[in-house]
């Protein structure tokens, strides 16, 4: 007779600053390093579980982003699903840590890596928090773009965008390529090679 499968959600909980931090929890019962989860009370849905078990597990407050993935194992004989998603946390916690929970440890993305004990979880935080970091890098360099002042152009007709003057020359300048005039992609990679 099959058993029922275990149904639990967390997060990926990542503490926004010079340097991004993820969170780790320590459990009481067993003091293995974990990310933050836990079961799905009934009907609940697996976005609201995995919120309160994280404002719970770390103390902190959060954002819920964008779902990641689900990682799925036997505990006690069961089929066991953990659904993960992507959550921003407050700086300053909100409240106190659940009784299940020894420590919080907010730690860059290689040390909380080495520091989880089960290695599912570690391939699992490897493979998506390098996304997360990668998009939140993009974003951060969008926005700082934003925020600069709009350098004042000599040519009106010119965008701001454009590429100055002299190098714009030297990419609309005719090359050739094996007798054939090369393409100005080809001169844009030959260009960037140098």
């Amino acid at each position: 007779m099959a058993r029922k499968t275990i149904h639990a959600a967390g997060g990926i909980v990542v503490r926004n600053g010079a340097r991004p931090l993820i969170a780790v929890v320590q459990r009481a019962k067993d003091e293995l390093w974990v990310l933050p989860r836990g079961k799905l009370k009934v009907h609940e849905s697996p976005v609201g579980g995995a919120r309160r078990e994280v404002v719970v597990e770390t103390g902190h407050l959060v954002r819920v982003r964008e779902f990641l993935g689900a990682i799925t194992y036997r505990a006690r004989g069961r089929p066991k699903i953990v659904q993960f998603w992507h959550m921003h946390a407050k700086v300053n916690p909100s409240r106190d840590l659940m009784k299940d929970i020894t420590a919080v440890e907010w730690l860059p993305l290689r040390a909380a890596i080495r520091r989880l004990s089960y290695p599912l979880e570690k391939l699992f935080l490897q493979n998506v928090a390098r996304n997360i970091l990668r998009r939140r890098q993009r974003s951060h360099r969008k926005v700082r773009n934003r925020s600069r002042p709009a350098a004042k152009m000599r040519h009106k007709s010119r965008p701001p965008h454009a590429a100055p003057r002299s190098r714009a020359r030297k990419l609309a300048g005719r090359s050739t390529v094996h007798g054939r005039r090369s393409t100005i992609l080809q001169r844009v990679f030959r260009q960037l090679s140098r």
